[in-house]
């Protein structure tokens, strides 16, 4: 089986973080997310896996370097979903494809959506829930029956990013267009009369690392076990603070929870629902909050 984690955007809004490093190496209880999602699609059994990357691409090349099975994209102009699948083609094999955003955090079956779409025959299948925040894709008896249009019938249904294709789909698509794959997923709607399936998740976790609160509450769910942890994360979890082993002291006090990286900690300080990146400063004796320190 084949996937492909889509890598390339720039992250405006989790600013100015995201000048040190692109939104996919975000750690998560000190685990990058990109290589969290490698060994989750790994272990559901997807032997080949695409990265693209455009933004501070080099880090992510460093970082899936020697990874067995993984292929990186670079893409040197912004392309989109849409181009930077499309440029993929080339290197697909004749199956379908799972795509997945780079930047979420869920408990959706890979391998139930990837069966799914084999069963149902449809030119595509999209993982889809009921979420509020995000509800703007319409359907109807298992079909989606239109984007963003509010005068189409059907309920509203957000869309999680993730996906299954056929390679086929990507054909029509110009060479080193900028555009959406929703943009193609239209056209198929309207122009050819293609049948997209909605593979329903509603009772999914799922978080879009969109923000800084978005990021910060993902911790603080995890490591309060309130949403399932994945198999892959290299940190055994016991309790609701999880610090690098080479960051351990007794005098700091924590509160709620915290996730600290490898960073020279201080004599004294507070630190309460915050996540501390690797090489970040914490002053002496100061309190911090709700906070990401980088």
């Amino acid at each position: 089986m084949q996937a492909m984690i889509l890598a390339a955007g720039f992250g405006t809004r989790l600013l100015p973080y995201t000048e040190l490093r692109p939104k996919p190496l975000f750690p998560l209880l000190n685990d990058p997310l990109l290589l969290l999602t490698i060994r989750h699609l790994k272990a559901s059994g997807f032997e080949r896996i695409i990265v693209n990357c455009h933004y501070l691409r080099e880090q992510i090349i460093d970082a899936v370097r020697g990874i067995p099975g993984v292929t990186v994209q670079e893409e040197d102009t912004v392309l989109g979903t849409g181009g930077g699948l499309r440029m993929a083609l080339s290197q697909l094999q004749d199956e379908p494809l799972l795509v997945t955003n780079g930047d979420i955090y869920h408990s959706v079956d890979y391998t139930e959506l990837y069966r799914e779409h084999l069963v149902n025959r449809s030119a595509v299948t999209m993982a889809m829930h009921d979420y509020p925040r995000f509800n703007k894709v319409s359907a109807v008896g298992g079909f989606v029956t239109g984007f963003g249009e509010m005068k189409k019938p059907g309920a509203l249904l957000a869309f999680t990013g993730l996906h299954v294709l056929e390679p086929w789909v990507l054909e029509t698509i110009p060479p080193g267009l900028e555009c959406s794959i929703i943009d193609r997923y239209r056209d198929l709607l309207v122009e050819k009369g293609e049948s997209i399936s909605v593979h329903r998740v509603d009772d999914c976790s799922w978080t879009d690392m969109g923000t800084v609160e978005d990021y910060l509450a993902l911790h603080g769910k995890l490591l309060k076990k309130e949403i399932p942890l994945w198999p892959e994360f290299s940190t055994t979890i016991k309790g609701s603070v999880v610090v690098n082993p080479a960051s351990a002291s007794c005098s700091v006090l924590f509160e709620d929870w915290c996730c600290v990286g490898k960073v020279k900690m201080p004599e004294q300080a507070i630190l309460r629902r915050c996540v501390v990146w690797d090489g970040a400063g914490i002053e002496e004796g100061a309190e911090y909050s709700d906070s990401l320190l980088a």
